[in-house]
């Protein structure tokens, strides 16, 4: 009977082992989502992330809607950096007439000067030279100009003698020809003299001490930059103070292709800087490059700017509005560019892009990244010239934070 029975257990237990072999195993269901957004390509379905208000919060994440920058004139207008510098026409760059040593330096950076001051003192051989050089000429010249005196009253005498016919005519002769000669030779003096004082001026040793240069500022200014030092030992051309007229500056602005046909001389450009950010200045384009940066691609653009209360400064740098369009007719809508910090647009993939946000109303929000086109950017501030549109809400604070998110899948670790 027990035999029976184990019998009939192990068929049980063959039959359950071949049906758990037949049975198909249940298959998991794919869950399919969707992400891809309005506006959006398939490639960039991916790039995007939603993030709670904690997370928006400890990422310091602020967004806003997209601004413009747009003329007055309805002309679209785009801001490219720019830098101040000395108007060249005003500013005079002094450099060592000869090689010396510097004796002293009676000027520093800042200060103001008159035309004529004396700014630097040099000991040079060639000074010494010169001021030999133009002693001997001066003495030369007195010497010849006795002589000339002195062949002239003989001349007069012979005049009178011949008239008298008291002398013969060759010592009559001999007398113009004395005169004639010492004449060529006080000409010849004079102008040996004059070339060895233009050349003891142009050193500046004139009216110095023996062996010194005095070099004197050719014009009022402002002392801008000063190389000497006292004791050392410079070389021909050697560039010494740089005085400037700050009444006037250059303003400097290299220009991409997209504006070139809205820039001609006579225009007017807006500017400001970050010492004065509430302020706006402004100036007129004087000169406009022939032709374009081989490497850059930019059209190099000067304006002159008015500087007479003296608080723009040479070497500031400059956020320009440049024309990128003319002025749009009376009834027309003229296409303006969007202007955001630096730090909203990153890079994603090797490509530049802005974070747009969808807010959930509770302090979070979806944020998607939109791939635009950047132009040029000055002062923490960058022109978006496509991608994108005007009002849409976009990270102006806090992108990076949303690209590393991205990137991540989810956003650093917080410390609550």
């Amino acid at each position: 009977m027990s035999r029976v029975r184990s019998i009939v257990l192990a068929a049980g237990f063959a039959l359950a082992a071949a049906c758990s072999r037949g049975a198909p195993e249940p298959k998991a269901e794919a869950v399919k989502t969707d992400t891809t957004m309005p506006g959006m390509t398939g490639a960039d379905s991916a790039l995007e992330v939603v993030l709670t208000a904690a997370q928006v919060a400890h990422g310091r994440v602020r967004w806003a809607a997209a601004g413009t920058a747009t003329d007055a004139g309805g002309g679209s207008m785009s801001v490219f950096p720019g830098q101040l510098t000395p108007d060249e026409d005003r500013t005079a760059r002094l450099g060592a007439p000869a090689q010396g040593r510097v004796l002293a330096v009676r000027v520093s950076p800042g200060d103001r000067v008159r035309k004529g001051q004396v700014l630097v003192t040099l000991q040079s051989p060639a000074a010494a030279m010169a001021q030999a050089d133009l002693s001997k000429a001066a003495s030369t010249v007195t010497s010849k100009r006795a002589q000339a005196s002195f062949a002239k009253s003989a001349r007069d005498r012979a005049d009178r003698l011949l008239a008298l016919k008291a002398i013969p005519r060759q010592d009559y002769e001999k007398a113009i020809a004395d005169d004639q000669l010492a004449a060529a030779e006080l000409t010849q003096a004079e102008a040996e003299l004059q070339r060895s004082r233009m050349t003891a001026s142009a050193l500046g040793a004139t009216d110095a001490p023996e062996g010194e240069i005095a070099l004197r500022s050719p014009q009022d200014g402002v002392v801008l930059e000063r190389s000497a030092a006292p004791g050392a030992v410079v070389e021909t051309g050697s560039p010494l103070v740089v005085v400037t007229d700050p009444a006037q500056l250059w303003l400097t602005v290299s220009a991409p292709e997209m504006v070139i046909g809205a820039i001609r001389t006579g225009i007017s450009l807006r500017f400001t800087v970050p010492a004065y950010p509430a302020d706006t200045f402004s100036g007129r384009v004087t000169a406009v490059g022939a032709g374009l940066d081989a490497d850059t691609r930019t059209l190099p653009i000067r304006a002159t700017v008015a500087n007479t209360a003296g608080r723009l400064k040479p070497a500031m740098f400059a956020s320009v509005s440049l024309p990128t369009t003319a002025a749009a007719p009376a009834g027309s809508t003229a296409s303006a560019h969007i202007v955001l910090p630096a730090d909203a647009v990153q890079l994603l993939r090797g490509i530049p892009m802005v974070f747009e946000v969808m807010p959930d109303g509770a302090g979070g929000g979806h944020f998607m990244a939109r791939r635009v086109e950047a132009g040029g950017s000055s002062g923490g501030r960058i022109t978006i010239t496509g991608g994108i549109a005007a009002g849409a809400l976009l990270v102006v604070q806090g992108a990076f934070a949303v690209r590393a998110a991205i990137e991540k899948g989810k956003m650093p670790k917080m410390e609550m």
